[in-house]
């Protein structure tokens, strides 16, 4: 058969899908809609690698660390910066205060001009949290007059809450991590990528995989809306004389003609979701509709798939029909549906994936071309069983009411189309079961305990350097919802001074307390300011070295540069007599250990030159406890850092590829919901007739109503339980890959088995106002 021929045929039929009167107008726009959905989340995704570059891409770009331990000199084009970030409500508020010390210093990306001591410049959506009733709090925590805002190449989100505030004096702050003088932003010490952690790119090639399966099967389903009534007008083309194998080129042709209308509706689904999505946010993460530019080389992949993949749907489709000049031979009843090679997808599958059982880290990467390969042959597997599975069940399903009955003998007379509707729904529930197993069973090596006590301690606070621990503990007591603060200074000692070219040789801390403070620490029986102690942890080196130290009359040399920098060298001699006292475990998880100081016997000279913690037990049934804590921190010093204690903590990268899942499986869910829709819609219309002969003969719509209820929950059960059965089993496999112990965690793959039957149940509910308006007996009028 020669191409011009192919082309010949396959364009009549395009002509035919839109010179075919209503029925062929219908027909294209069904498919056009379904396809067009598949198509925009395809280059949603294929956009989605150039979102996340520009989005690293401009954070590194503003990057203001330089981890420098010496300092820069005072010049022209220097701008002294420190770190103000905060929290609000759960969100992070990435804030800086800036002071240019010359009229060339750099300015940030984003910002036109750096504004005075007393002003800040914020992102969009921060000024409209502060002007909104919800910033009531956070107006407090930034009291800066707003006089600008910051433009789109600063922010790595629409949503993103940033703001720069001028400030005065911070040179004095500089310590190379918080503070620092830089004479241009980026990073000028980026560290190189580590060697690639082969189970987090298992994830990321297995959630890929996952979201795109599902919108696959939808562009193929889509591509075969009307396909019985199609099927009717072709049997006039035999009349004429075409042959078989012409009409079904003609019929991929009107298919082909749906699919590149498809492409264009697609197109435009995925511009108008490309400015929606720099309104929206997902799960903490937004973006700029820059940045969802389609990869060019991956959306001609996709305008040249989806129109074959038509052609070829289409004909494997028709592969069991005979179009004659008489009618369609396809309501006598269909051979039975064979079970070997549908069962080859699923083995060849595991097959692929079984060389790479017991690799996990120490055996090296895993191979992605087999990974993506047996995880697509399992979830195709999907596809392919659930037809003979519904075709099986439906067979043996026995009598019972009327509209038990008209659904079955429905699913009997054509059960491909119903499980062509759930097909996408079980592929998905599959995967997501998969990939919560394999996310659960990895999750311990990505999470480690912190040590902390969260039922004593809820909150730390870092004071900066000159902020005396014990006032700030009191300005803390006497904020809403705190219970109890305990302020605990300090800094290392050593028998040589930190700023010596042979460093300071044996170290000890120094702990500064008030007394209640310091019995948080350490055994005392008695205590007042002015007193010192010497704690012993239990640590036979460590207390050994802390005796050698704390000899009467030996002098000790204080770091009041916290390891940055040099600074002041500070010696102190050690007093005789100094007590004893045994160590306990303290809010920070260690026992008291050196030398321990009340507020009264830190030399002049010392005070000032340290930092402090004040950790604080909450009352958390305070509503907005830790927005009370961080407005205090706040005006104490604006460089105050607040952390929120929690038992353990992710892995960055583990969180961010579980994040990117949920925003994916956000974005199918949608599709999957909106497709089914399509589809119901499509197959009551085809079915518009005899319906309207069963009412007029009598039918009650409860009857028909409930008959259509049951002909989407049997095929939905059926799938779901398929589903369950290849999910599990591909987690199983995943999790034995990456050497990790099989194990189900029942509630979250019953969450995902209901997340699916919901969306189901949702549909069906709203494609009922539809079909009791089809359910009138005019709807037997015909032109």
């Amino acid at each position: 058969m020669s191409v011009r021929q192919w082309s010949r045929d396959l364009a009549m039929g395009a002509r035919f899908a839109f010179t075919g009167g209503r029925e062929g107008w219908v027909r294209v726009l069904l498919t056009a809609v379904g396809v067009g959905l598949g198509v925009a989340l395809l280059l949603l995704t294929t956009a989605l690698p150039n979102a996340l570059a520009v989005r690293h891409q401009r954070d590194e770009a503003r990057l203001d660390y330089t981890y420098d331990q010496t300092h820069k000199p005072k010049a022209a084009n220097t701008l002294v910066i420190s770190d103000a970030a905060t929290t609000y409500h759960g969100k992070d508020v990435r804030g800086r205060l800036v002071e240019p010390e010359g009229p060339r210093a750099p300015l940030a990306p984003g910002v036109a001009e750096y504004p005075a001591p007393g002003e800040m410049v914020v992102s969009p959506a921060l000024k409209r949290l502060l002007d909104s009733d919800d910033g009531k709090l956070l107006r407090e925590r930034l009291p800066y007059r707003v006089v600008g805002t910051i433009g789109e190449p600063g922010l790595i989100g629409s949503h993103e809450l940033a703001y720069y505030a001028g400030a005065k004096n911070l040179a004095p702050r500089i310590n190379g991590w918080q503070t620092a003088r830089i004479t241009e932003f980026g990073s000028p010490h980026a560290a190189p990528d580590g060697r690639a952690d082969p189970v987090l790119i298992l994830l990321v090639l297995v959630v890929f995989v996952v979201l795109l399966m599902p919108v696959a099967v939808f562009i193929a389903a889509a591509v075969r809306f009307g396909g019985e009534r199609r099927d009717r007008r072709l049997a006039a083309l035999r009349l004429v004389g075409s042959d078989s194998r012409m009409t079904r080129r003609i019929a991929a042709g009107e298919a082909l003609a749906g699919s590149v209308v498809g492409l264009a509706f697609g197109t435009l689904f995925f511009l108008l979701g490309r400015q929606v999505a720099g309104s929206v946010e997902i799960l903490g993460i937004s973006v700029f509709p820059s940045y969802l530019d389609p990869t060019p080389a991956l959306a001609v992949l996709v305008a040249v798939t989806v129109p074959a993949a038509a052609v070829l749907v289409t004909l494997f489709a028709l592969r069991g029909v005979v179009i004659e000049p008489l009618g369609v031979v396809r309501t006598a009843r269909p051979a039975r549906r064979r079970l070997w090679w549908r069962l080859l997808l699923p083995l060849g599958g595991l097959a692929m994936l079984a060389p790479m059982i017991g690799q996990g880290r120490s055996s090296g990467g895993f191979n992605q071309y087999l990974v993506i390969g047996g995880v697509l042959l399992l979830l195709v597997g999907v596809t392919a069983l659930l037809p003979w599975i519904v075709e099986a069940v439906v067979a043996r399903l026995g009598p019972g009411p009327v509209d038990w009955q008209l659904a079955v003998r429905r699913l009997q007379l054509n059960s491909g189309s119903a499980a062509r509707m759930v097909n996408g729904i079980a592929v998905a529930v599959a995967g997501a079961i998969a990939l919560q197993m394999l996310f659960a069973g990895v999750e311990g090596d990505y999470t480690k305990a912190t040590g902390r006590s969260v039922e004593e301690t809820q909150m730390q606070v870092q004071l900066t350097r000159g902020v005396a621990p014990v006032a700030a503990a009191a300005k803390f007591s006497a904020t809403k919802g705190v219970r109890r603060a305990v302020a605990l200074g300090g800094l290392e000692a050593g028998d040589r001074s930190f700023n010596s070219d042979k460093g300071p040789g044996a170290t000890t801390s120094v702990t500064i307390g008030d007394c209640a403070s310091l019995r948080e620490v350490a055994r005392l029986t008695s205590c007042r300011d002015g007193d010192v102690f010497v704690a012993r942890s239990g640590d036979r080196d460590m207390d050994a070295q802390t005796a050698k130290l704390t000899r009467p009359g030996r002098k000790l040399h204080f770091d009041t540069g916290n390891g940055f920098y040099q600074g002041r060298d500070f010696a102190w001699s050690v007093p005789g007599g100094l007590p004893e006292v045994r160590g306990i475990k303290g809010p920070n998880g260690m026992p008291g250990s050196g030398v321990l100081m009340t507020p009264a016997a830190v030399p002049d000279r010392l005070a000032g030159q340290f930092g402090g913690q004040v950790y604080l037990s909450l009352d958390e049934s305070v509503p907005d406890v830790f927005e009370y804590v961080r407005n205090t921190a706040a005006r104490i010093d604006p460089l105050t850092d607040t952390i929120v204690w929690a038992a353990t903590e992710e892995f960055t990268k583990f969180t961010s590829i579980r994040t990117g899942l949920l925003v994916g499986a956000t974005c199918v869910l949608a599709l999957i919901g909106a497709s089914l829709l399509v589809s119901q819609l499509e197959q009551l219309r085809e079915r518009r007739k005899l319906l309207s002969a069963l009412v007029a003969f009598g039918t009650r719509r409860r009857t028909l109503s409930l008959s259509v209820l049951w002909q989407t929950a049997i095929p939905i059960a059926l799938g779901l339980l398929l589903a369950l059965l290849v999910g599990l089993t591909l987690g199983a496999v995943l999790l034995k890959m990456v050497g990790a112990t099989v194990s189900v965690d029942w509630p979250s793959v019953l969450t995902m088995t209901g997340i699916g039957a919901g969306v189901v149940l949702t549909v069906t509910l709203l494609s009922m106002p539809p079909l009791l308006r089809l359910l009138r007996p005019d709807g037997l009028r015909t032109e």
